[in-house]
């Protein structure tokens, strides 16, 4: 190797470490913040070393308030994400299959529909949505979190659509040949060999579900029933002092979840973006 290459792997490699700290820092200043008190927070600037580990600040975090403990709230929020999660998977695939291997009156039609969905912001929907889980009784309950996605998902359909085309059709003519009827190839060979997108529409749904904020806020009314990210922001109290630690602990707790399913599924999400087209 020249030093003219050397010269530019050293370049290469020091740009990619400053983007990368760039781009992990908020997480480092939270992750720093949890252990601090509110003076260490507001006065300590860019410091990510506290002067003082205060792990109190997790105990604290984790009582939560008005009697309710933030073991509520993750539970709250694993269940709102989990029950989506599924449906999003069972849903998607199966919307998925009949798009890329069945040939239905209106195919294109409906088709091109669903690809305008994605074009709507989830703001122009929200009103309209409201009123009508309002006049169904299911606000206040977690029916408009979860029932949506019983019902496909327009990015996930078409992911897990792009990954399918790269499934030989040749397998279910001779299926169907062996005498397997279209549910029968769904299950046995169109589900199995689409493993990769799936484990990537998990990973990203489990994700967004759980770091939404704007649906629980909306529908839930009842402390209780808040999920991990609206019972986070009630620790900004606006009228009192407001423990940045204890918010900042349970922040940083709330990351282990997600870090966990992407750490272990990792390979998947890779392969299964790749085997999509989807670039990101």
């Amino acid at each position: 190797m020249t030093n003219k290459h050397k010269i530019q792997t050293y370049v290469y490699h020091l740009f990619v470490c400053v983007l990368g700290l760039l781009m992990i820092y908020p997480v480092l200043w939270m992750v720093s913040g949890s252990l601090k008190n509110n003076t260490e927070i507001l006065n300590g600037g860019m410091n990510l070393f506290p002067p003082q580990w205060r792990f109190s600040n997790f105990f604290t975090g984790f009582k939560g308030f008005g009697g309710i403990s933030f073991q509520t709230f993750f539970t709250n929020s694993f269940f709102v994400a989990s029950v989506s999660t599924l449906a999003t998977v069972l849903s998607s695939s199966c919307v998925a299959y009949a798009f890329s291997r069945v040939s239905f009156k209106g195919r294109n039609i409906w088709f091109m529909s669903m690809i305008c969905t994605m074009m709507l912001p989830a703001q122009i929907i929200l009103v309209p949505q409201y009123i009508i889980y309002n006049k169904l009784g299911f606000v206040g309950t977690y029916l408009p979190l979860i029932l949506p996605h019983f019902f496909g998902q327009a990015f996930f359909i078409y992911q897990m659509m792009q990954f399918g085309s790269g499934i030989p059709k040749d397998l279910d003519e001779a299926a169907i040949i062996d005498g397997c009827s279209k549910y029968s190839i769904f299950t046995r060979i169109f589900l199995p060999l689409l493993k990769p997108s799936i484990v990537t529409t998990v990973i990203i749904q489990f994700y967004w579900k759980w770091d939404d904020f704007m649906s629980p806020m909306i529908y839930l009314s009842k402390p209780r029933m808040y999920t991990a990210s609206v019972a986070i922001k009630n620790f900004a109290d606006s009228t009192s002092t407001t423990d940045y630690g204890s918010m900042f602990a349970m922040s940083t707790l709330s990351l282990i979840p997600v870090f966990l399913i992407f750490l272990f599924f990792n390979r998947y999400l890779v392969e299964g973006i790749s085997g999509s087209g989807i670039k990101g």
